[in-house]
């Protein structure tokens, strides 16, 4: 009788152990997918030439419109409606916040070393660029580890 019950205590580690394995790896899983929004969102933005500036012989990036695309790339990679919360089917479960956007332009001297001491954040420009930090929280399956959030970072560079 002692056997079974020793057993059945194994068996019961063996499955909350498994348990906090398998969330783990899906917390990963989803920090690669915000990691990968988050860069998507920054190139979009970086790639906004200001045209009034361009024909000028200026090479610029639009904040505005840097902004609007980045925010639509995000919103498009992480399934999130208008409001940055997230669409039915989405793997979140909260609301994403844009914590920093930062446009690095052409009054600039690059290369330029961009930090954001709030968030940790540095980044080398060799060109006008973008910068992007988002806060995202894991969706815990099992509630086995703490509650995770990540402000997720990303810059790019206009591509010429």
């Amino acid at each position: 009788m002692y056997k079974l019950v020793v057993y059945m205590l194994v068996l019961a580690v063996f499955t909350l152990v498994f348990a906090l394995q398998a969330e783990r790896e899906m917390a990963m899983q989803a920090l690669f997918r915000a990691k990968r929004a988050v860069n998507y969102a920054a190139h979009a933005g970086a790639q906004q030439v200001d045209a009034a500036k361009l024909s000028a012989g200026i090479v610029a990036i639009d904040p505005a419109a840097a902004e609007a695309a980045a925010l639509t790339y995000l919103r498009a990679n992480l399934q999130l409606d208008e409001s940055n919360a997230p669409l039915p089917g989405s793997f979140l479960r909260t609301r994403v916040d844009v914590l920093a956007f930062d446009v690095v332009n052409e009054t600039t001297t690059f290369p330029y070393t961009y930090s954001n001491g709030a968030y940790g954040f540095t980044a080398q420009l060799r060109q006008p660029g973008v910068a992007l930090v988002a806060r995202v929280e894991y969706p815990r399956l099992f509630s086995l580890l703490p509650p995770i959030v990540w402000n997720v970072k990303g810059a790019a560079e206009l591509v010429r």
